[in-house]
């Protein structure tokens, strides 16, 4: 099916995604269509975080899942966004598909998941990967990539064939989103934007469409 034929068929999709009532069903629509066209990892996000200072620091991650609570990654707490979070639990979001031409800005507090979630989803990782949340010391000044390796090779003889638990020091983070804006680019920078927002967790959004 062409882009322009499902674009007819699905207004959330479409020119007519202003209309959506309300943000989750209309960022899964979206996200499906970049996990088509996206070359890689269509779930990344360019995550923002306070340091103690107010001066802001943005990176890459990838969105581990969401559901109408929020947005949730995770990370290393003693990393520089852990901390970041631990002292300003807020953050901001943003996805840019640039294949669709299009981008969703998320922002509000943070708060970190449960250790049931945090527990399930490190299961779900390869075993190299748990491997590396313990041995990386993440943002940490390293004297040389021999060091990390070195890490990597004892904390696997540290495990042997067992099962690798989720260490203590790595969990996820959830954005609580009080702000959520779709973007769509239009010809001549007259672009599509629409911004749902909510005072507060499990309360109503109100819509309003803005000025490019």
């Amino acid at each position: 099916m062409s882009d322009v034929s499902m674009e007819a068929t699905n207004p959330l999709t479409s020119g007519d995604f202003t209309e959506a009532g309300e943000p989750f069903r209309l960022f899964v629509a979206w996200l499906e269509e970049a996990k088509k066209s996206e070359p890689n990892d269509p779930n990344a996000m360019a995550l923002a975080t306070v340091d103690e200072t107010g001066l802001p620091d943005v990176r890459m991650v990838l969105l581990n899942g969401f559901d109408e609570r929020g947005f949730v990654f995770f990370t290393n707490t003693e990393s520089a966004k852990g901390r970041e979070l631990a002292g300003q639990p807020k953050a901001a979001a943003v996805f840019h598909w640039k294949s669709l031409r299009r981008q969703v800005r998320v922002r509000g507090p943070v708060e970190r998941v449960s250790d049931a979630e945090a527990d399930a989803y490190f299961a779900s990782r390869p075993r190299l990967s748990q491997i590396g949340a313990w041995a990386s010391q993440q943002s940490r000044p390293l004297e040389g990539r021999f060091a990390l390796e070195a890490a990597v090779a004892a904390t696997t003889a540290r495990f042997g064939v067992s099962d690798v638990p989720r260490p203590p020091h790595w969990t996820g983070f959830r954005i609580l989103p009080s702000a959520i804006e779709f973007w769509h680019d239009r010809p001549f920078r007259l672009h599509d934007r629409v911004t749902f927002q909510r005072a507060a967790t499990g309360d109503a959004w109100s819509k309003t469409r803005l000025y490019p």
